[in-house]
Parts: C-alpha cells; sequence; structure tokens
C-alpha cells in the first residue's frame, strides 16, 4: 500500500489513525478480490491530508495502481462540461431560461411519451421547451437507454442509444438523433439521469464555436495544469490505464471487460461531455480545488464564486429532493436529502440518507466507481478511483463519507 500526504493532518483537524482506517477498509475489497484496485485522496484547506494506492490497476498483467494511474471517469467528465457551459453563461453567451433550439434548432418541436408500446408509441408535444437550464438539472426529459427501466429507456436502445451512441455519429449528428427521440416527460417537471450534459456539450460547441475537445483543453485542462486529463489513451501511456472490471453474477469475483475497455485507446468520433473523459488523481484533484477556491486556482480563475454557489444550490423543481421525483433504477447517489445544482448533487439535509456530510456538499461520480465531493463547509474535498462497474455494485462511495467525516475530529 502507498500513502502519501503534504502536511501533518492533526494540523488541519484530522486523526492520522483514523484517516489509516480509509486504506485498512478498502484494502479489505482489494484482498477479498472484490476491487481490483484503488486510490485515495482526501485534502483539507487546499491540503493534501491522506493520499493512498492500494491493489493493481491490472490484475492479469500484474502492475500496481501507482499516483499516475490514469483511470475512465466516465460521468466525472459531466461537472466539467457544466463548468464549460457556464463560463460561457458567465460571458452573457446565453441565459438558462433561454431555449436550446436557438443554438440546437433539432430541439425545436420535440415531443413527450405519452403511452403505447415500442413497437407503437403514442407521443404529444411539448408544452415547454428544453432550456438550458433543464440541460444542466437533467429536468429535460431526456434519458439513457442503458437504464432499461422506462419504455422510452427502450425506444433509445432501438435507435442505437445505449451504453455509447450509434457508430459514425459525431457529436452533431448524436444531437440531432436524441432531438427524434420522445422525452420522458414534459421539461422541467421532472428529474432523470440522462444524456442531457451530451447535449450540453453540443450546445458549447455551437455558442464558442470550438469543438468539445478543443474548448475544454484550451479554457479549462491547459489553464489549470491537467495535462493527463484527455479522450483516448495513445500507446505510449497505455501501461498506465487501469483495466475495466465488472462483478461476476454469480460469484462477484472480478471478470475483465475489455470488450468496453478498449474503447479508451481508440480515439473516439463521439466526445461525450457526459462521460468521455479518461483522468488522473492530480488532474482532478486540481479541478476539485478550483470549485473549492470558488472557481480559482494558482492565479487562474473559471469561474467567479458567487457562480460557483449559484450551480451548487437546488436547482430541483419546487426545491424538492431527488428521492420526490422517483428516478427509476438510477444509482449514482443516494435521493433522500439531496438536491441538484447546476451539474452536481447537492446535499439538503444529510439525516435521510443517513450519511454524514455538510449542507450544502456537492458531489458527482462515474459509471466505474469512481466518485469526488467538495465540502465548502468544512473546506474538505474527497477523491476515489476504481475501474468496477457498475458504480452501484458496493457502498464504496458512503462508506468512504463515514470514514472520512469520522476522522475530522477539530
Amino acid at each position: 500500500m502507498t500513502v502519501a500526504r503534504t502536511i501533518d493532518p492533526d494540523r488541519i483537524g484530522f486523526d492520522p489513525a483514523r484517516l489509516a482506517r480509509i486504506d485498512e477498509h478498502f484494502g479489505r475489497y482489494v484482498d477479498d478480490g472484490k476491487l481490483a484496485g484503488w486510490q485515495v485522496v482526501v485534502t483539507r484547506r487546499g491540503e493534501i491530508a491522506h493520499a493512498s494506492t492500494y491493489g493493481q490497476r491490472d490484475v492479469e498483467a500484474g502492475t500496481p495502481v501507482e499516483p499516475d494511474t490514469l483511470w475512465r471517469i466516465y460521468s466525472m467528465t459531466k461537472p466539467i462540461t457544466s463548468v464549460a457551459a457556464m463560463m460561457l453563461w458567465e460571458e452573457g453567451r446565453f441565459e438558462l431560461t433561454d431555449p436550446i433550439s436557438r443554438w440546437l434548432p433539432e430541439f425545436a418541436d420535440v415531443r413527450v411519451y405519452d403511452k403505447g408500446s415500442l413497437l407503437k408509441p403514442y407521443t404529444v408535444p411539448a408544452t415547454e421547451p428544453i432550456r438550458v437550464w433543464h440541460l444542466l438539472t437533467h429536468t429535460a426529459g431526456l434519458t439513457y437507454g442503458f437504464a432499461q427501466t422506462t419504455l422510452v429507456d427502450g425506444l433509445y436502445r432501438a435507435a442505437g442509444y445505449d451504453l455509447w451512441v450509434p457508430p459514425g455519429q459525431d457529436l452533431a449528428a448524436a444531437s440531432v438523433g436524441l432531438a427524434k427521440l420522445p422525452l420522458l416527460f414534459q421539461p422541467g417537471t421532472g428529474w432523470n439521469y440522462s444524456v442531457a450534459t451530451d447535449v450540453l456539450g453540443r450546445l458549447v460547441e455551437v455558442v464558442s464555436g470550438q469543438s468539445l475537445d478543443r474548448f475544454f483543453g484550451e479554457r479549462i485542462l491547459r489553464p489549470l495544469g491537467m495535462p493527463d486529463t484527455r479522450w483516448w489513451v495513445e500507446e505510449g501511456d497505455a501501461k498506465r490505464l487501469a483495466a475495466l472490471y465488472t462483478p461476476h453474477p454469480a460469484t462477484g469475483r472480478l471478470i475483465r471487460a475489455d470488450g468496453i475497455g478498449r474503447a479508451a485507446l481508440t480515439e473516439p468520433l463521439f466526445r461525450s461531455g457526459g462521460g468521455g473523459l479518461i483522468s488522473t488523481a492530480a488532474d482532478y484533484h486540481r479541478f476539485t480545488q478550483m470549485l473549492l477556491r470558488g472557481g480559482e486556482l494558482d492565479g487562474v480563475r473559471l469561474l467567479s464564486p458567487r457562480t460557483v454557489r449559484f450551480m451548487t444550490r437546488n436547482h430541483l423543481p419546487g426545491g424538492g429532493d431527488l428521492a420526490s421525483f422517483e428516478p427509476a433504477g438510477f444509482a449514482e447517489t443516494v435521493l433522500d436529502g439531496i438536491g441538484f445544482g447546476l451539474g452536481f448533487a447537492v446535499v439538503q439535509d444529510p439525516v435521510p440518507a443517513r450519511v454524514p456530510s455538510s449542507v450544502g456538499e456537492y458531489y458527482w461520480g462515474g459509471l466505474a466507481s469512481t466518485a469526488f465531493w467538495v465540502d465548502p463547509v468544512e473546506e474538505v474535498t474527497a477523491l476515489l478511483f476504481t475501474q468496477l462497474m457498475p458504480s452501484s455494485t458496493y457502498p464504496l462511495r458512503s462508506q468512504l463519507r463515514q470514514l472520512v467525516y469520522s476522522a475530522l475530529v477539530d
């Protein structure tokens, strides 16, 4: 096990012996064959209190997790796309209430599923246009084909929108294709985890006049000093990429998921703003520190503090929590007491979820069980990287919160 820190944790309110419980606990997942390996980083007030690695990034090759291991972060791409959109919003390029059809005309006449079957669905006109804030909050009525919980999900899969988009589609073509499918509900009336952030990425392209990868590189990744965050891994870095695994349905033992995992080794035509990035702990640490510091890091400002605070308030209709919208089959986060902002889940009340955290903490995770959170009250950030899909396999995220907050003793 590799453990590192930049300062004495006692100086910033952490008990080192209690922090060590993180490694003991998650080490058992590896020892029991449930995870191949993992990496954890915990900070407070901008200082790294605890950073550790354990296990293998590639079990079959026998290579260990190292500090510079590359991880598929999947939906942890979404907050970066949301930041990109809000950078343009700060420039006055659009209002959050603007219909997205102003830039994406394919969404001008969307329809909403009402009843019927996969073979013969019946739809009705949308009574409200999809607006920019609907994309940022997942209240647009879009969905994911791989969710497999609603009939509309089935329509997505039938059209080729499952875990990926149909072959040969880039972000522009995917946006056109998705606009032809019916919405799950009228825009702004519900919440459903979805391809909304991919559509948001296309909006960033059209509004900025740049491809999403170029915008990310020029406006976010290079200015923040995130050199290892990329859309695919070239041959020279392939050995640094962690292998992707899934649990055996009967035994729970790890099965290598190269069918999906190998996609990270090829340049994608579709630059997914909702789940396309690969990154390292060091890079994503810089992204979370920028957020914790109110949009600025090392003299580089991406957003104003007030914009970050606005993004991390609850924007759900009626001020409800995710549980009140009953999103079927969703497993990226607990639902009770959790709101949703402009790109992040936001803790409204930690008590209903029975997981320690602060009111106002915001977070997200990815398909392969990666996760992060930013706690502006305690000035804590935490990062978890591993490569096990689906993310609902084990309660890694809630357990990490238990261990981190119980180690905070000042």
